[in-house]
């Protein structure tokens, strides 16, 4: 895979599709100079975006599966599966992160040398690559 392949945490998915919310200049450049075959989520985020709306913590206008499968579709983003590779890996990060779901995350980046497009700073504090202003 090459240098240019991105994967979204699942807040910037969520505020790529919120017009209200401007992403920064570096993630815009990132997403328009990347193809839609090496955009990328992982599946944890479908979980998460699911999950949150089942709880009422996230309110979307259309059921969360088919909010998740539009909003990919839309703009050209693959989702990565949850392989047992990517899960070990996960379980053996140092615990900078103790969230299950970035975790994977950044696991994935990391499994398939990916830039992660996220705002959270203690991404930073692994391997990966991190895009954000």
């Amino acid at each position: 895979m090459g240098e240019t392949l991105i994967i979204l945490d699942t807040c910037t998915l969520l505020w790529l599709s919120d017009i209200s919310y401007s992403l920064p200049s570096s993630v815009k450049e990132a997403l328009r100079s990347c193809p839609p075959s090496e955009r990328f989520v992982s599946a944890i985020t479908a979980f998460e975006i699911g999950f949150k709306s089942a709880l009422g913590k996230l309110n979307l206008p259309v059921p969360a599966k088919v909010w998740f499968e539009e909003t990919c579709a839309q703009r050209g983003i693959q989702s990565l599966p949850l392989t047992a590779s990517v899960a070990m890996r996960a379980s053996q990060l140092p615990l900078h992160h103790r969230d299950p779901a970035d975790r994977f995350i950044i696991s994935t980046a990391l499994e398939f040398q990916l830039k992660i497009l996220t705002p959270d700073k203690i991404f930073s504090k692994y391997d990966a690559a991190v895009v954000w202003d």
